[in-house]
């Protein structure tokens, strides 16, 4: 507001960090409010001076004993004040991404307790709500992202029942459900994809193992969405985060189970699933039994040969001919690539891109069984 900014003028010239700064005295969120606010709407000369302030409340935060910065700077309080800004409860939010991750030990077990607690509870409210799920779905990726640094510091030993409460609570709605898919697919991304430059490879180990341990868990609610659900956002949730397990998970999984055919059968036709399909199906064919498990060979890597011609089979049969052989094929046999790749829609382009990124993978690491699979 034009108030809020001139007192932010008026302030400043009479030494802003004073204010904001002084950790004996309560923090002033109106003044913090119309620091952040002014960062993104002021003038050039008081955004840079704004940005200062915030720069170094954050570098003062970080420099304070951690426990008592965050009784200090209350962001419970923040993120409930209805009248603050978006901007300002990101901020927020930061100055608490920060603490958790690399001072979550030296807090108090109560004030560890406490913040989990919170940010629990705030994520199943605002992602219960449909309405507030998809108009806050930046705020929402952000708490997603806080609550998996909480779980990466308390999962397995203080947490252990992490996953069976997740699993639980996606049977209250869909939308909740959604949102805790997405915070699965986040976890497997810091544990499997990011831990070698964000944790001690002690600490990575014990998080795969955990994750291992109580994936069936997880595979029975991808399961259950898949074999239930008509809410597409939902389903393209599910295979995006089953994108991310299926180059660690065991191949039971996806071998000695439905999964291969449900995701052929039910979903690759379909225009709205084909792309997100199709990248899971690639995943599983560029899956190299020799480097996942190297103890493995002879008789019982042939018997995952069969399985990966299997893969083939159905996927180069629904494509051609149609899935289970039932026409009409998802791609005519008189189709020119070129041309429907120049002059298709965005989505048409990715599917024909997809289709070659999983041939080429398929064909680099099981040649053989495609070319047996052609005789």
């Amino acid at each position: 507001s034009q108030a809020g900014r001139a007192r932010l003028q008026g302030s400043m010239a009479s030494a802003p960090l004073d204010s904001l700064l002084n950790f004996s005295a309560p923090l002033d969120v109106t003044l913090l409010e119309t620091v952040v606010s002014t960062v993104y709407t002021g003038e050039p000369s008081q955004m840079a001076a704004a940005q200062r302030v915030l720069s170094q409340l954050q570098d003062r935060i970080a420099s304070e004993d951690a426990a008592g910065a965050l009784n200090w700077f209350r962001v419970d309080t923040i993120l409930e004040a209805p009248a603050l800004s978006t901007s300002t409860k990101f901020y927020a939010l930061q100055i608490l991404e920060n603490a958790i991750k690399f001072r979550w030990k030296t807090l108090p077990a109560q004030q560890q307790a406490g913040i989990k607690a919170f940010i629990v509870n705030l994520v199943i409210q605002k992602s219960s709500s449909e309405e507030t799920f998809r108009s806050e779905k930046v705020f929402m990726t952000k708490l997603n992202v806080i609550l998996v640094q909480i779980v990466k510091q308390e999962w397995p030993h203080n947490w252990p029942s992490f996953i069976s409460d997740i699993v639980n609570s996606s049977k209250a709605n869909e939308t909740l459900c959604e949102n805790n898919m997405a915070i699965l697919k986040l976890l497997s991304e810091e544990v499997f994809d990011f831990s070698r430059d964000e944790m001690t490879s002690a600490k990575a180990k014990k998080l795969k193992q955990s994750f291992n341990a109580d994936f069936s868990l997880i595979f029975q609610l991808c399961e259950y969405i898949l074999g239930h659900s008509t809410k597409q956002s939902l389903l393209v949730c599910t295979f995006q985060t089953l994108l991310k397990f299926l180059n660690w998970i065991p191949l039971g999984y996806i071998f000695e189970t439905a999964l291969v055919k449900t995701l052929v059968y039910n979903f690759l036709p379909l225009p709205a699933f084909r792309n997100d399909v199709l990248a899971c199906l690639t995943e599983v064919g560029s899956l190299d039994i020799g480097t996942i498990y190297e103890s493995l060979t002879g008789e019982v890597g042939a018997a995952y040969d069969a399985c990966f011609e299997v893969l083939f089979t159905e996927v180069a049969t629904a494509l051609c001919v149609g899935v289970g052989g039932k026409p009409p094929p998802m791609v005519p046999p008189d189709t020119d690539m070129a041309r429907a790749y120049a002059e298709g829609s965005a989505d048409d382009e990715t599917f024909i891109r997809n289709l070659a990124l999983f041939l080429t993978c398929f064909f680099r690491q099981h040649l053989p069984i495609a070319e047996k699979t052609a005789q």
